[in-house]
């Protein structure tokens, strides 16, 4: 049993310091209305562990702080990431579906931030779209090309953790 909650905790941990790493090194493409968060590419990791989820949400906290976003962004859109985490392992059962809980709940949520947050004085709807294809290629494209690039080890890198 002990052996269980290190191996989550060690996942976890690992999953949020790639996650920061990841933002921090692509700050300029992971902020603003047009972005491009390469970490989020991290969501599909629910798929194999369900540690990813607390790492992704604790990733997304401490990269948003390092990134110099506002408290009301470091909230909103680490929960957004939160959300979109929990919905992916829901899906983890139907594969190709696991990118989309995190490319609606972050198309949803990011537009309002940087709207109101922010005060980017651009439509909603567009800046929907513009977060909208950053999650797609995010999440949908790169996200789906780690899941699948990672299946082959997936019991080697991700042995079974507790829930």
């Amino acid at each position: 049993m002990r052996d269980k909650k290190v191996t989550f905790m060690v996942q976890a941990a690992a999953i949020a310091a790639i996650y920061v790493v990841l933002t921090v090194v692509f700050a300029p493409l992971s902020f603003g209305e047009i972005q491009i968060r390469f970490a989020e590419g991290l969501t599909v990791l629910p798929y194999f562990t369900p540690a990813a989820i607390p790492g992704l949400f604790i990733g997304c906290v401490i990269g948003n702080f390092l990134g110099g976003a506002i408290p009301v962004d470091i909230l909103c859109g680490s929960l957004a990431t939160l959300a979109g985490a929990l919905l992916s392992y829901g899906l983890r059962k139907q594969k190709l579906l696991v990118p989309l809980p995190p490319i609606v709940a972050n198309t949803l949520v990011v537009p309002f931030v940087l709207c109101y947050g922010y005060g980017i004085n651009l439509p909603i709807p567009f800046l929907m779209l513009t977060v909208g294809v950053g999650e797609v290629i995010s999440c949908g494209v790169i996200g789906l090309i780690l899941l699948f690039a990672l299946e082959r080890y997936k019991g080697i890198i991700f042995r079974q953790s507790a829930a």
